[in-house]
């Protein structure tokens, strides 16, 4: 048997990678996280999921104030906004997470921690910075960066990323977003409630493609009301300077041409795998530019090598990137054949109303050929909605032709923790008709999974058979009131 130097190397410090290093040191595996970047964390902490929601909640605060005379209070003339002290607080922010994210805490866990640039130089061995290095197990979990689309003088105008967006000098006064995608659309709103004038651009004719067009039709409405301007069905022909300004000249659908010119572009159009330079072909692992192959127990070609998260090809979240850091483990250290399951996989747009998903959509029902229904309620009937003024949007919950749920997506205020709800009760099997009958505190957001799933038992519990079969048992006596009754009334209080 070979003499390795460790029982399992991790390379990336994000999300996946880090739950790996825990659990596997945990458990008693000789573990050897490395990462290429000064600090562990991985995009999410640095670039994105933190930093961008530590900038919403900035921008939605400023919006709220902006906006006092809504809840009834003094309308306020607000100075504008200065950039370098969201910057701060963002990196504040991080600085607390970092750590929990930190090389001393997993050398107290028993992880080693390496900093460096590493390549394979057989499915064994790997090079950091010229020591060669070997594990039983390897897994790659290097994640994604955003990609660069091949339009003409892009590279030529300084465009940023979301890399670049949180740290910038000063509020830009315009902004141009290339990409309608969850991370084009939270920036787009999030600048323009800041005080950017923002234009989003993209080649679908949706926003938030993968959503059903009603919910993310909704989406926009708000933004536009906001004025956020948009360009769907257009494409990026080219890119050029204008001074100190950018350009960016579109082809439009119907064949018409516009340049538009602003301060910065921030270019969200989708995300390319962090697999270069790492010499997989020297390991023959095989890959493509969507992904690393993996079966579903998270394998590689090579079973002695796994991949999770973003360079995996699969689902883009951090959430996501954990729970299949938690199959690796079962995998490799338990050597338990534990597979990915993505039916109830959650996810949330972070807007103003939120969008969060759990399941399938209608569009992805339908899709699918399956017979399905959709029941609705809306946050404007939803008392706790009215009373913090956040009616819009809505809850769908889409069941098959047995009326058991295919999934569910809430389009309104805090809908990513409102679907907490429904990942516990569809991950546990819980029936629609005990959510139906379950207590929630009076005023709550809340209450409207609860409303979505009585308005599905309601047509058959107080249905005319119901009515017909309680009157024979039990002599009832019917309607004490009727339309009719009510309109006669009101004609004899008029008279």
């Amino acid at each position: 048997m070979a003499n390795y130097d460790y029982d399992i190397g991790i390379i990336g410090g994000g999300a996946a990678g880090l739950t790996v290093a825990s659990g596997a040191a945990q458990l008693g595996a000789k573990t050897l996280l490395i990462e290429k970047e000064p600090a562990l964390g991985g995009d999410c902490l640095h670039y994105g999921c933190v930093p961008s929601k530590t900038l919403i909640r900035s921008a939605h605060v400023y919006h709220e104030m902006k906006h006092a005379d809504r809840f009834g209070l003094p309308k306020v003339d607000l100075p504008p906004v200065d950039f370098t002290h969201i910057a701060r607080r963002i990196q504040d922010v991080i600085a607390v997470i970092q750590k929990h994210d930190s090389e001393e805490r997993f050398c107290k866990l028993g992880a080693k921690v390496a900093f460096g640039t590493v390549f394979f130089k057989n499915d064994h061995t790997v090079d950091l910075d010229g020591r060669a290095i070997t594990a039983k197990t390897w897994v790659i979990a290097t994640g994604s960066s955003a990609a660069a689309p091949p339009i003409p003088g892009l590279k030529e105008i300084d465009y940023i990323t979301n890399r670049e967006i949180f740290s910038l000098d000063q509020l830009p006064g315009s902004m141009i977003v290339l990409g309608a995608g969850p991370i084009g659309i939270e920036m787009a709103q999030a600048f323009n409630r800041l005080g950017a004038s923002v234009t989003v651009v993209d080649q679908a004719t949706q926003i938030l493609g993968k959503e059903d067009p009603d919910m993310a039709e909704a989406v926009q409405a708000v933004m536009e009301s906001e004025g956020v301007k948009f360009y769907l069905g257009a494409a990026v022909d080219r890119a050029f300077a204008a001074g100190e300004k950018k350009s960016v000249a579109l082809k439009l659908g119907d064949g018409a041409s516009v340049v538009l010119t602003a301060d910065a572009v921030l270019v969200a159009l989708g995300r390319s795998i962090n697999v270069e330079d790492l010499w997989l072909d020297a390991a023959g692992v095989a890959f493509d530019r969507t992904g690393i192959t993996v079966d579903a127990r998270l394998r590689t070609n090579r079973k002695h090598i796994f991949a999770a998260g973003d360079v995996s090809g699969g689902y883009q979240f951090t959430h996501a990137a954990g729970y299949e850091g938690g199959i690796v483990i079962s995998n490799a250290v338990f050597h338990l054949p534990r597979k990915v399951d993505y039916t109830w996989m959650p996810w949330c747009t972070y807007t103003d109303p939120e969008l969060a998903s759990i399941g399938l959509n209608e569009r992805a029902a339908k899709d699918a050929g399956l017979d399905y229904s959709v029941w609705t309620e809306a946050f404007q009937d939803n008392d706790r909605g009215l009373a913090e003024g956040q009616t819009e949007g809505r809850i769908k919950l889409i069941l098959d032709k047995k009326e058991k749920p295919l999934g569910v997506q809430i389009l309104g205020p805090r809908a990513g923790d409102l679907i907490a709800e429904w990942v516990a009760a569809l991950n546990g099997g819980v029936k629609l008709s005990t959510m139906a009958s379950a207590i929630h505190p009076y005023p709550t957001l809340g209450e409207i999974s609860k409303r979505v799933t009585g308005s599905v038992f309601s047509p058959k519990i107080f249905s005319e058979k119901v009515q017909k079969g309680l009157k024979f048992f039990f002599n009832l006596k019917g309607r004490a009131c009727t339309p009719e009754v009510c309109e006669d009334k009101s004609l004899m209080s008029e008279g």
